[in-house]
């Protein structure tokens, strides 16, 4: 796989990667959640995808990876007491920023799917650009309304800590979180300590997820938004997850009409091994679905806007 850059605005430009799958397939692009760069998706669950008739985009969002970062440090503390003034962007922008990357592939429409910030962000062009998706697939994520998905103290703890200032702290600090806010007993731990301690060299930015933490404070209470989707969609989520809880997933299917809710007992706020199976089948479901009431279009087919 080979990262390559698309200047998506005149000031971001996003690393992304074609990552498997038939390139007639229909294109699926995976949005990844806060601070997680494009390599948090794992190669053998994209090939469980690939393999289910479906080609794959994977990228960094803006200030993470190899994308553009940003500077200045938002206010965290004015954050939580609910002043957002400090925010540099919203999750517009970053929605902005994905439509921006289709542009630049040339694709006029994709089937999105979203995990935690990356499923906010899907909502959000579902909502502002829905010519540019064909199925929504939101996973672990919420409408933003504080009333319905409150993070346990624990799970607070991890978004607002100490960032690691170190390889091995942030290797340590990743089990760590995992620990707190993963799928009890399906953890593998090897993998977690791999990718962070992979994440802190390819890219490490503290601030940067600090930004994209008020970006989402900024956006506040999307039901309105989302209520307002009409592009077939999926949404799942973890009975466990303490980061945002299942009421989360359960408001944002219930605020999309025709939406189709699937909770899987045991997940927490990540995409353990093994349940990649039911998530699989799931989405490459929902997908093909979604692609059959399409009548076969050369946009369904995955085509390139040019051809």
């Amino acid at each position: 796989m080979t990262v390559k850059h698309a200047r998506v605005s005149d000031a971001i430009t996003l690393a992304y990667e074609e990552v498997a799958g038939d390139p007639a397939a229909p294109p699926l692009l995976l949005v990844h959640g806060i601070g997680t760069q494009m390599i948090g998706w794992r190669d053998d669950f994209l090939r469980a995808l690939a393999d289910r008739g479906l080609h794959l985009y994977r990228f960094d969002n803006r200030d993470v990876g190899l994308s553009t970062h940003l500077e200045g440090m938002p206010d965290l503390s004015a954050m939580l007491a609910g002043d957002t003034s400090s925010a540099p962007y919203t999750l517009d922008d970053m929605a902005a920023d994905t439509v921006g990357l289709l542009d630049e592939l040339g694709l006029d429409s994709v089937h999105l799917l979203g995990v935690s910030m990356g499923g906010m962000i899907a909502q959000t062009v579902a909502a502002t650009a829905p010519e540019r998706v064909r199925s929504l697939t939101s996973i672990m994520s919420t409408t933003g309304d504080p009333e319905v998905s409150r993070p346990t103290d624990a799970a607070m703890a991890v978004l607002f800590g100490p960032r690691a200032t170190t390889v091995d702290e942030a290797e340590q600090r990743a089990v760590e979180a995992a620990r707190v806010i993963g799928s009890p007993g399906l953890i593998d731990e090897e993998w977690v300590r791999s990718l962070g301690r992979a994440s802190f060299e390819r890219s490490y930015d503290p601030p940067g997820f600090a930004r994209q933490l008020a970006a989402i404070r900024a956006s506040g209470d999307r039901t309105p938004a989302v209520s307002g989707i009409r592009v077939p969609t999926l949404v799942m989520h973890g009975e466990v997850d303490p980061l945002i809880p299942v009421s989360g997933g359960r408001a944002t299917a219930a605020a999309i009409g025709g939406s189709e809710l699937v909770v899987i007992e045991g997940m927490g706020h990540d995409l353990p091994r093994p349940l990649w199976p039911r998530v699989v089948d799931a989405v490459a479901a929902h997908v093909h679905r979604a692609e059959s009431r399409n009548g076969g279009s050369p946009a369904a087919a995955g085509l390139p806007a040019s051809s």
